[in-house]
């Protein structure tokens, strides 16, 4: 079958007689009647019983039609992106982040991006709380965890980098009051903990649940200490000031492990739920300026810079 014989099926389908689907592809009722009687003679089959009030299809003309659906789609969608690839890509992209990981490894590589594509516009928009995107008008958001509950199926996702939140103190802290050895020692240390999300009914910031690397099975460690906020940056400021030990992103304190301000306590745990992610919804097709952004960012994160940084 020619991609005119797609079309024609469809056509007299959706019209539901030869002639209005004569006049819908622009060609003379006898040329739909003869183009049709050639196609079911090729294929064996009947495809539309006529009538003199309707042509409606067979089981078979069903089948091809369905197929032909599919197919003229694919023929669209690969001129679209043909057409594309020979086109600098243009337009907006409106995108979502945390605030710390936006403005520190985010915005960064976005600019790098928009320089290797100068016709390109980025809004991004720093955020604690997840947009609804679609609602909100966003292109996608790149998160510090997977998204979770009944409305996943409408929204895509993608791991762009693996991240581990560790165990850290400054040198004086540990000068003043000892390194702990295991994690029942770690729950007498002054602990700083970060009150995330708002602190949501139910939820226990003072719990912090470790592993070992390469270990699935989670200790919980219930931590205390006089101190701890909303802002991950205070409590990070506190941590370097001596106050206590902190569970904080690879990501945000490389720096401070790379300089020596900040050591790493209990090295063997770590809660591993905080790996970079991107998250969009879903669309059946994806504009090719979205696609060179993921790949991209993917590329850029891959071999988790802050861990590099910290070595």
């Amino acid at each position: 079958m020619e991609r005119g014989d797609l079309s024609l099926v469809l056509a007299i389908r959706d019209q539901g007689s030869l002639s209005g689907a004569a006049a819908s592809l622009g060609l003379a009722p006898p040329a739909v009647t003869k183009r049709l009687a050639a196609l079911e003679a090729r294929l064996g089959a009947r495809l539309f019983l006529r009538t003199t009030r309707r042509v409606s299809p067979t089981p078979e003309g069903d089948a091809v039609c369905e197929r032909a659906l599919a197919l003229l789609k694919g023929f669209e969608a690969l001129e679209a992106e043909l057409q594309e690839r020979q086109s600098e890509p243009t337009g907006v992209i409106r995108l979502a982040a945390t605030f710390g990981f936006g403005r520190l490894w985010l915005a960064p590589a976005l600019a790098l991006f928009q320089e290797q594509y100068p016709r390109l516009s980025i809004e991004l928009q720093l955020t604690e709380q997840l947009p609804d995107l679609a609602r909100d008008g966003y292109d996608g958001a790149v998160w510090l965890w997977s998204l979770q509950g009944s409305h996943t199926a409408q929204w895509v996702s993608r791991r762009l980098a693996r991240n581990q939140r560790v165990l850290v103190a400054s040198p004086a802290y540990l000068r003043r009051h000892g390194t702990p050895a295991d994690l029942p020692t770690l729950a007498s240390h002054a602990c700083l903990t970060v009150r995330e999300n708002g602190n949501a009914p139910g939820q226990r910031y003072d719990v912090w649940q470790l592993q070992k690397e390469r270990d699935k099975a989670v200790t919980r460690v219930v931590v205390q200490g006089p101190l701890s906020s909303n802002s991950g940056e205070v409590v990070r400021d506190w941590c370097l000031a001596g106050r206590g030990i902190m569970l904080r992103s690879l990501w945000d304190i490389a720096p401070q492990l790379a300089s020596g301000q900040l050591v790493r306590v209990l090295p063997a745990w770590s809660m591993a739920d905080a790996d970079i992610h991107w998250l969009a919804p879903y669309r059946p097709q994806v504009p090719r300026r979205m696609r060179l952004l993921t790949d991209f960012l993917a590329d850029q994160f891959r071999h988790t810079p802050w861990k590099v940084r910290s070595a």
